[in-house]
């Protein structure tokens, strides 16, 4: 059938509906990082200054399989992989609440009340707090909570010496393949290394288009805790790290075997040597004994897996294994397509990246930004594994910036943006196992540190289930966090309509509503909920006697996470038919909760009074959380908060000093939401053109990954929206901020709330293509341009498609 809409056809044309897949056909454009120059193997790096990037490094490019991690440098004459274990932590679990912190809450709420903050917040920090060392105020490494940490490096040292030409190297996002080629002499040398997550290993494959002529040698180390010998004609690695209390915490393995063709392998007792050979396949596996079980968290058969995964990798071709690789990664990777340019991609990546940072952004760099988040997601992400963290997976560190930890104010949260709406959902997985985690730890916190009900965690936590304060209540006391990472799992459901995921959460969701009806205090004045004493993350007001504080009651951020989550464990008790007194509170509660204020300037107030800030450009933006990541601000239901809103970001991004990578990777999805398409635009310019390395790493400063998934996310908020659920399902908005300059293009393979995928291509910045399937039979309409398309209900498997004409 066809459908014509009278209100809108002059600018969209003839619409249809088809019972077939109608996706948009896309050419073919290759998503290649290369370069014309190796990255400095014998570059040293500083493994202990975490807060210092080592610049050789930042041009390494990586690979991962979820749980084991490369960057590969790609010298000629000394090759380095630098890897990295989804696990290798150091530290262990320790006892960190703060058993006199409850007594005197009730006297913080009061004097806050009162409008005495020096007082407050003075008792705050002297009670408030964990106790021991905490994080080490982001040096843990050496302390209980430990750091994640650099597995070490393996180095291959060439026998020829000679000079080298021709020389190319590149990661292949189509094939997550990282390819090494030069000259020497008449010998043409190559590498090809990937990370199999079928068959858990690093290959790497090293071939001459003349005979005998591969000679080297191995040699694997790390800065620390570590003896290599040979064994079983392998190379092995292994040792254990610092518990962080004068003791042997983690122990890890990582074996190494050589298959020449012809020539000879041979092991001695540091070493790996390979003489004469036509070909080589290196085979590599890693593993520690972590287990994810609180309390040991220990016990896993380190030895037997890197043991298994090398002999079964070993028994295959390295063609049986490269298409194992490709048909698994790809089956997640070729999900999503983003075309902006169909011109040729002429210029090396670090080139791209130098004409950036002065102002020329090659079109190419905003496809490869997409699906460089995309391909780091799955790389550092699979179902099963760790979530990515601070760092993805990639660290050269002993000391990682932050402890490479998992940071809930706003970081990890930002990591998972791009995995619904980019077709990602089994890499949002990983998460989840996380929050599980923290429940009963974090119900000990609750309990321990505040004598409430339910379960807690602060603004950090670590594999050892830290759920505790931090060393500083400034920081630290972010109990907000509960909320912000369980908005995920609303998320999850409302992209994939899986109830028994949502049957397996229910209890963590719940435990954390049960937390803050238990924290939130009425307001003696207002009557209303206001959650407290709490920060608004990292930030500081200036109070009425002049004290420079961050301790408030109801600051924006909190009232704003706790919203969405009652909302969302209302809309989930409901899909899974619980209906309880409980639930009945937490309705009830969420109608008292104090909601958002507007100050006397036209900004949405951060704090319950209108108070200064310290540093009116500061990098969080936790007061603007019911813009994105949450809804409750919107274009289409709440047009009279939008100029609020628009000052709001306007005046923080106005003040800000400097770039920092994740702040200005959130502004993208802020300004996207708002409708601001050339700021939205400025911001992903800004992370381009001001916050990315020659491998594309994104920066805080120094290397953090949050804002490469915050980019990716950025972007596809620009061309497509679902946040909004109005009249029985979810309004799909296509190319709601599409930047002038974007005139051309087209996208396949993002995702809507309620279960739809959805393809557009465009000319000259209006729509002639557009389609969405409907995978799980629900609800939906179309707004496009200012308009309302009511399109026919479609069941699931059927698409809805239209075309300009």
């Amino acid at each position: 059938m066809k459908k014509q809409f009278r209100s809108v056809a002059s600018a969209i044309g003839i619409f249809s509906l088809c019972f077939t897949a109608c996706s948009v056909k896309h050419q073919d454009a290759p998503l290649t990082l290369w370069y014309n120059t190796p990255a400095d193997a014998t570059a040293s790096d500083n493994p202990y200054t975490g807060y210092k990037d080592d610049p050789e490094w930042l041009k390494a490019l990586p690979l991962g399989n979820g749980s084991l991690g490369a960057m590969v440098f790609g010298d000629v004459h000394k090759e380095r992989i630098q890897l990295n274990e989804e696990t290798l932590w150091s530290g262990s679990m320790q006892n960190c609440d703060n058993p006199e912190a409850a007594k005197h809450v009730e006297k913080i709420k009061q004097l806050l009340f009162e409008g005495k903050y020096k007082e407050a917040t003075e008792l705050t920090n002297r009670t408030q707090v964990c106790t021991g060392k905490g994080s080490g105020h982001g040096q843990g490494c050496n302390v209980p909570f430990g750091c994640y940490q650099t597995m070490g490096d393996l180095w291959i040292d060439f026998d020829n010496k000679s000079p080298y030409t021709d020389y190319r190297r590149d990661l292949n996002l189509n094939d997550a393949t990282a390819r090494v080629s030069y000259k020497q002499g008449e010998v043409r040398f190559k590498r090809e290394i990937f990370i199999s997550h079928p068959d858990q290993a690093m290959v790497m494959r090293l071939s001459a288009d003349k005979k005998q002529q591969l000679s080297f040698t191995c040699r694997l180390n790390r800065p620390e805790r570590y003896s290599t010998y040979a064994e079983n004609e392998q190379l092995i690695m292994a040792g254990a790290l610092s518990d962080g209390k004068e003791g042997d915490g983690l122990q890890y393995m990582t074996r190494l075997k050589a298959v020449p063709v012809n020539g000879t392998a041979t092991y001695s007792d540091s070493t790996l040597t390979v003489k004469g050979a036509d070909e080589v396949l290196l085979f590599l596996t890693a593993s520690t004994d972590y287990k994810m079980e609180y309390p040991s968290y220990k016990g896993r058969d380190f030895r037997g897996i890197t043991e298994a995964s090398l002999n079964n990798a070993v028994g295959k071709s390295y063609d049986q294994l490269y298409k194992a690789h490709v048909k698994e990664y790809a089956d997640y990777f070729q999900r999503a397509d983003l075309l902006l340019t169909d011109a040729p991609d002429t210029i090396p990546t670090d080139v791209k990246v130098q004409n950036a940072r002065k102002g020329t952004i090659d079109p190419h760099l905003y496809e490869q930004m997409f699906q460089y988040g995309r391909y780091l997601l799955i790389a550092s992400s699979r179902p099963g594994t760790m979530p990515a963290n601070l760092q993805g997976i990639w660290a050269n560190k002993l000391q990682t910036a932050w402890n490479g930890d998992y940071h809930t104010d706003v970081n990890i949260e930002m990591n998972y943006w791009p995995a619904e709406v980019t077709n990602l959902s089994e890499m949002h997985l990983p998460m989840f196992d996380l929050i599980a985690s923290l429940v009963e730890p974090g119900t000990k916190t609750a309990q321990i540190q505040y004598n409430k009900k339910g379960w807690v965690v602060h603004p950090i936590t670590n594999v050892w289930g830290y759920t505790s304060p931090g060393e500083a209540a400034s920081w630290g006391m972010h109990t907000g966090a509960p909320a912000w990472i369980c908005q995920h799992i609303g998320e999850h459901y409302r992209f994939t309509g899986d109830k028994d995921f949502l049957r397996k959460t229910y209890p963590v969701l719940k435990g954390a509503v049960e937390f803050y009806m238990d924290w939130l205090t009425e307001h003696p004045t207002t009557k209303e909920l206001v959650s407290g004493p709490a920060v608004s993350p990292e930030n500081t007001f200036v109070a009425p006697d002049g004290s420079h504080s961050q301790i408030s009651m109801g600051p924006a951020h909190d009232q704003q996470t706790i919203w969405q989550l009652f909302d969302d464990f209302a809309m989930i008790s409901n899909e899974l038919s619980i209906d309880d007194d409980f639930t009945r509170q937490v309705v009830d509660a969420q109608k008292r909760l104090a909601g958002t204020k507007i100050g006397s300037d036209g900004r949405i107030m951060e704090w319950t009074d209108e108070f200064p800030e310290v540093e009116p450009g500061h990098r969080h933006i936790s007061h603007l959380f019911a813009i994105h990541p949450g809804s409750q601000i919107n274009m289409l239901q709440t047009p009279d908060l939008v100029e609020v809103a628009n000052q709001s970001l306007d005046y923080r991004i106005q003040h800000r000093r400097g770039y920092v990578g994740w702040s200005s990777a959130w502004a993208i999805s802020q300004y996207a939401r708002l409708h601001q398409a050339e700021k939205a635009k400025e911001n992903l310019d800004d992370v381009i053109g001001k916050c990315i390395n020659p491998n594309l790493f994104t920066i805080c400063p120094p290397f953090q990954i949050d804002a490469n998934f915050g980019t990716t996310a950025g972007i596809a908020e620009m061309l497509l929206q679902s946040h909004v659920y109005d009249q029985g399902g979810y309004i799909i908005q296509l190319l709601p901020s599409l930047p002038a300059d974007w005139k051309k293009g087209e996208f396949s393979g993002l995702k809507a709330r309620g279960g739809f995928e959805v393809a557009v291509k465009w000319e000259n910045g209006q729509i002639v293509d557009a389609s969405v399937k409907s995978l799980q039979g629900n609800k939906f309409r179309i707004w496009y341009n200012g308009n309302y398309l009511q399109a026919d209900d479609l069941k699931e498997g059927e698409t809805w498609k239209w075309n300009k004409q």
